[in-house]
């Protein structure tokens, strides 16, 4: 399967302005994120999709990147736009948040590996849920799923509720997961999924992949153990370098 990896990256940030440029260990986060890709053991091809020229510039001293609209209001409208200007055929996109400085190469395979069943239109990641702080912050999205493992809903909110138990314990008495936001497409749907318009689970819930399941497309889950540290403020940069000094193998 031949992949397109399209990492949208956007400049202006009400919580943290200019946040793909910003240094992390000698290197900025976009270029980070944009290496990690590089080293998944797959057939791709990597960009950078960006509406800053100052992201455009930077991303050119080492790799690929295109200048895209600034109305989109999400980072699949960004890579959608790509895939509409896109010459050479690929089977699968695959949309790499541009915030992902320490994704592993091998959850970018395992995305990919999803698609090996004909059925899988889009995919995505899920990770099991260790603590109460975790299953009841409204930031992190849960998932739950059908035996077939394609995901039956998605919410801020924790899924399922227990009403036997009080909330501190639910995640003692049943297997939680998270969502990591990460999505593949194969790349024929990908025109029937740019005519969507929002739906209202979507607006309730603020997750773009609720328009999908409303719509009837298929989310195949595939699980993985490892979530980086979330970089939403400048006060996150602290958590960044402590998780760095706990594995200086991904400096």
């Amino acid at each position: 399967m031949k992949v397109l990896i399209v990492i949208p990256s956007r400049y202006g940030s009400s919580r943290f302005e200019g946040k793909p440029l910003v240094d992390i260990a000698g290197k900025s986060l976009v270029r980070r994120t944009y290496e990690q890709a590089l080293k998944a053991k797959i057939n791709s091809k990597v960009i950078v999709a960006t509406d800053d020229e100052r992201i455009y510039a930077h991303v050119k001293t080492f790799g690929d990147c295109v200048m895209t609209s600034s109305q989109h209001v999400s980072g699949t409208d960004r890579c959608f736009e790509v895939v509409k200007n896109i010459c050479e055929p690929y089977d699968i996109l695959l949309n790499l948040q541009g915030d992902e400085p320490f994704i592993l190469p091998e959850q970018i395979e395992s995305l990919v590996n999803a698609f090996n069943e004909s059925s899988t239109q889009i995919a995505t990641l899920q990770k099991p849920i260790r603590s109460s702080e975790e299953l009841m912050n409204p930031n992190i999205v849960k998932v739950v799923s059908k035996n077939n493992g394609e995901a039956l809903y998605f919410s801020r909110h924790p899924i399922p509720y227990d009403r036997n138990y009080e909330p501190s314990e639910w995640v003692q008495h049943y297997q939680y997961f998270r969502h990591v936001g990460m999505y593949g497409f194969r790349f024929d749907i990908i025109d029937s999924l740019m005519q969507l318009k929002p739906s209202g689970l979507e607006m309730q819930e603020s997750l773009e992949q609720l328009r999908w399941l409303e719509n009837n497309f298929s989310i195949r889950l595939s699980n993985t153990d490892f979530v980086s540290p979330a970089i939403d403020s400048p006060a996150d940069l602290l958590t960044v370098e402590n998780f760095l000094k706990s594995n200086p193998e991904m400096i």
